[in-house]
C-alpha cells in the first residue's frame, strides 16, 4: 500500500534559521503558464519504439521517441516540498495539517497505481504557515493572471519561504495558497513555468505548482498539475468565449483532460512516455491482420501481473497514431461505468491545450453515465465484446472479440487494405 512519509518542519536543523538571497529576480520571474511554451533540451534518449512519434518543439509534445531532460522523469522516487503561504490581511482558518490530508495521501497513490508501483511521490509538507509579505488581494490572483503580478507573487513566495526550505533537496515545489483569503481564486491553480529557471539553494528551479485549491479541493486536481512537471499536457478543450463543454476531446478518460472523470487513470501512451510501459508491453501494428490480447490498462501492482500488452499502436501518419488500449474497473478506473476498448488519436505537433489527444467514439450516437460522467457523449466510447468499428477517416478496423477469464481482451485489428473486408 502507498504510505505517506511523516511530515517534517521546513526549518532547517539547529536554531534560527539561515537567512540567504534567493538569486531569482523579475527578470527571471517571466512566469509561462502550463500552456505556453517553454523549449528544453533535446537528448539522445531513445525512450521507445518504431511506433513511437518523434518528439517535437510543440509544448508539452506527444512525440516519445526522446524525454525532454528538462523535466523530471517519473521512473524513481521523487520529492515535492509543499510550502504554505498565509497572508497578513487573513489569518488561515485551516491548518497545513489539514491542506496536506486534502492532496496526499491520495496524489501519492494515484501515481503508484498509474505506474505499477514504478514512480512514488514523497510529499514533504511544512508544519507552520509562511506569510507573505503582501496582502492577497494585492496579488490580484486569477486563472489568467496578469504576468507580471504573477511574477511578483512567485518572487515573494520564494523570498518567503528560502530562509526555511532547501529547494536543493526537491524535484517538486508546491506553493499552497490560504484557501479561505479574500484574494485567493481556486481557479487559478497551475503550473508556472519559467523562460529562465529562478535559482536557490545553488539549484534551478524551472517550475513550481503553484496551488490555490479551495478546503477540501477538487478531486484528483493536484494529480492532473503534477502531471505537467513530467511534460504531460492539458487534453481538454478550452473554449475561447469561455462557454462551452471542456471536455470534448477526451471526456473520462484521462486525468490530464478532467480530474472529476469516472476513469481518470492516464492513457496508455502517457505510460509509455513515461517510462512505465516496458517495451513488450507496446505492440506496432503494421498493415494486415492482427490479433492480440490486451491487459486492463489500470492494474493494482499488488494484485495484478504486470506482464502482457496494454497497449497498441498503429501509425496513421508522420506526426499522427492511434492507440488502442482496454480499459477495467480496476485501479484508478475503478468507478468506470462502461468497460472495453478505447480506441483514441494522438498528435506529435499539437500543443498542448489545443487537443493532441482526441478519444474516437465507437458510438457516436449514444449517450451514457448522465449524472457521473463530465462528458457522457464520450463515456460509451470503447468497442465492446463482440463489436467491431470501423474508425473514421482511417483504414483501420477494431474487433473485440472475447474477454478472457483473466479479464484481458482478445482483439482483432485489421489495418490497410485489409481493414474494409
Amino acid at each position: 500500500m502507498p504510505r505517506q512519509l511523516p511530515s517534517w518542519g521546513l526549518t532547517r536543523g539547529g536554531g534560527n534559521p539561515r537567512l540567504r538571497s534567493t538569486t531569482a529576480i523579475l527578470t527571471s520571474l517571466t512566469a509561462l503558464a502550463a500552456t505556453s511554451l517553454v523549449a528544453g533540451p533535446a537528448i539522445a534518449e531513445p525512450v521507445a519504439g518504431p511506433c513511437a512519434l518523434r518528439r517535437t518543439a510543440a509544448h508539452h509534445s506527444e512525440g516519445l521517441d526522446t524525454w525532454n531532460s528538462g523535466y523530471p522523469r517519473p521512473a524513481r522516487t521523487l520529492d515535492a516540498v509543499m510550502v504554505f503561504l498565509s497572508f497578513p490581511d487573513s489569518p488561515p482558518l485551516t491548518t497545513p495539517r489539514e491542506l496536506t490530508a486534502d492532496h496526499f495521501p491520495a496524489t501519492s497513490q494515484f501515481f503508484e497505481q498509474a505506474s505499477y508501483g514504478k514512480f512514488r511521490l514523497r510529499p514533504h509538507p511544512g508544519r507552520e504557515w509562511v506569510e507573505m509579505p503582501r496582502t492577497s488581494t494585492e496579488y490580484a490572483i486569477r486563472r489568467d493572471w496578469d504576468a507580471q503580478r504573477r511574477a511578483v507573487y512567485l518572487r515573494d513566495a520564494l523570498a518567503a519561504a528560502d530562509p526555511h526550505v532547501d529547494f536543493s533537496r526537491f524535484d517538486v515545489v508546491y506553493f499552497v495558497a490560504d484557501p479561505d483569503a479574500p484574494g485567493v481564486d481556486s481557479d487559478a491553480t497551475k503550473v508556472v513555468n519559467f523562460d529562465r529557471p529562478m535559482r536557490a539553494d545553488g539549484v534551478d528551479i524551472r517550475r513550481i505548482v503553484t496551488v490555490f485549491e479551495r478546503h477540501p479541493p477538487d478531486r484528483n486536481v493536484l494529480a492532473h498539475e503534477t502531471g505537467h512537471v513530467f511534460d504531460l499536457p492539458d487534453l481538454y478543450h478550452r473554449p475561447t468565449d469561455g462557454e462551452g463543454d471542456w471536455d470534448t476531446h477526451v471526456g473520462d478518460w484521462d486525468v490530464m483532460g478532467s480530474q472529476f472523470g469516472l476513469a481518470p487513470d492516464l492513457f496508455g501512451w502517457h505510460k509509455w512516455k513515461l517510462g512505465w510501459l516496458e517495451p513488450h508491453q507496446v505492440h506496432c501494428v503494421t498493415s494486415g491482420v492482427e490479433r492480440l490480447t490486451l491487459e486492463p490498462l489500470s492494474a493494482d501492482p499488488v494484485r495484478d501481473a504486470l506482464g502482457g500488452t496494454r497497449l497498441a499502436v498503429i501509425r496513421t501518419g508522420r506526426g499522427s497514431a492511434l492507440a488502442l488500449e482496454a480499459r477495467s474497473r480496476t485501479g484508478n478506473d475503478h468507478a468506470t461505468c462502461t468497460e472495453g476498448v478505447l480506441v483514441y488519436e494522438v498528435r506529435n505537433e499539437t500543443a498542448s491545450g489545443s487537443g493532441p489527444v482526441k478519444v474516437v467514439d465507437a458510438h457516436p450516437e449514444t449517450k451514457s453515465c448522465w449524472g457521473d460522467s463530465v462528458y457522457p457523449q464520450l463515456a460509451d466510447a470503447p468497442v465492446r465484446t463482440g463489436e467491431s468499428f470501423s474508425v473514421p477517416g482511417e483504414d483501420v478496423r477494431v474487433e473485440v472479440e472475447a474477454r478472457t477469464a483473466a479479464g484481458a481482451w482478445t482483439v482483432k485489428v485489421s489495418a490497410g487494405s485489409e481493414a474494409g473486408e
